[in-house]
C-alpha cells in the first residue's frame, strides 16, 4: 500500500463555511489579528483573546466535514494516508482520518500557560480565565500564534519524506515553516496541487500537477487519478 502524504491549508475547510483570517481582511470586529492571535496580544489582554477562540470554536461545533475531508478518509481504504495540516478545526478527524498532524495546534484543546507539556480537551466551546491546569496556572488556547515556534514542523518533515505521493491542497505555500515541507518531498515522488486559485510558491523544481478545483469536486477528480494509475 503507496504511502499518501496530505498537506492541507484553509482552502481545505472553506466549503465548510470556516472563514480563514484572510477572508475577515486581517482583522476580527475592530481588532487587527495580531491582537488576538500573537503573545503580545494575550499579554496586553486575555479576555479578548479567549474571546476570539471562543467565538471560533463555537462556530467549529456546528462545522461538518465537507466532501475533501470525506474524499481523503475514504482514500484510507487504497493508500497509506497520513495528513499534516495548517488547520486547527477538527474536521479531517471528524471525517474519519486516522492519522492528522496539526501543525498549527488545535482549536478543540487547552494548554497550560506555565507549563506546555500540560494540553487538555476543551468541553464544549467555552475557555475563560480562571481556568487553569493542574498546577495552578492559566489555560491558553491550544494555537501556535504568530511569531511563535512550530514544534510538530519536524515530525510533519519526518512524514514528508517518507511519501510515496505527496498531495498540497488549498494552501498559498507562503506561510512558513509549512510552505517548505514540499522541498522534503522525495524527487521521485509526484506532487499534486488542488487548488482554484493561482498558488506561488517554492517547487524546488518539482514537477507539479494541478487541479484547479475546490476541495470536494479535487479531491474526486484526484481519487479517480489515484486509483487508476497508483494502484
Amino acid at each position: 500500500m503507496k504511502k499518501l502524504v496530505v498537506l492541507t491549508g484553509a482552502g481545505m475547510s472553506a466549503e465548510s463555511g470556516l472563514k480563514t483570517f484572510r477572508e475577515m481582511g486581517g482583522l476580527w470586529e475592530e481588532y487587527d489579528v495580531m491582537e488576538v492571535a500573537s503573545p503580545e496580544g494575550w499579554e496586553r489582554n486575555p479576555e479578548l483573546v479567549l474571546q476570539f477562540y471562543n467565538e471560533r470554536r463555537k462556530q467549529l461545533l456546528d462545522a461538518k466535514p465537507n466532501e475533501g475531508h470525506k474524499g481523503l478518509a475514504e482514500l484510507e481504504l487504497f493508500f497509506n494516508v497520513e495528513i499534516v495540516t495548517q488547520n486547527v478545526d477538527n474536521l479531517h478527524e471528524k471525517a474519519g482520518s486516522l492519522k492528522v498532524l496539526h501543525l498549527h495546534g488545535e482549536l478543540t484543546k487547552a494548554r497550560s500557560t506555565g507549563d506546555p507539556n500540560l494540553i487538555y480537551d476543551i468541553d464544549g466551546w467555552e475557555l475563560n480565565m480562571g481556568d487553569k491546569c493542574e498546577k495552578g496556572y492559566q489555560l491558553r488556547p491550544h494555537i501556535v500564534w504568530f511569531g511563535e515556534a512550530v514544534p510538530a514542523i519536524e515530525k510533519a518533515v519526518e512524514i514528508v519524506s517518507t511519501a510515496d505521493i505527496f498531495l498540497i491542497i488549498g494552501t498559498s505555500l507562503n506561510v512558513y515553516p509549512a510552505a517548505s515541507l514540499i522541498n522534503y518531498a522525495p524527487l521521485n515522488s509526484p506532487v499534486f496541487l488542488i487548488d482554484p486559485n493561482e498558488v506561488l510558491g517554492p517547487h524546488s523544481g518539482k514537477k507539479i500537477t494541478v487541479i484547479k478545483e475546490k476541495a470536494g469536486k479535487g479531491v474526486r477528480e484526484l481519487a479517480a487519478i489515484l486509483k487508476k494509475d497508483y494502484i
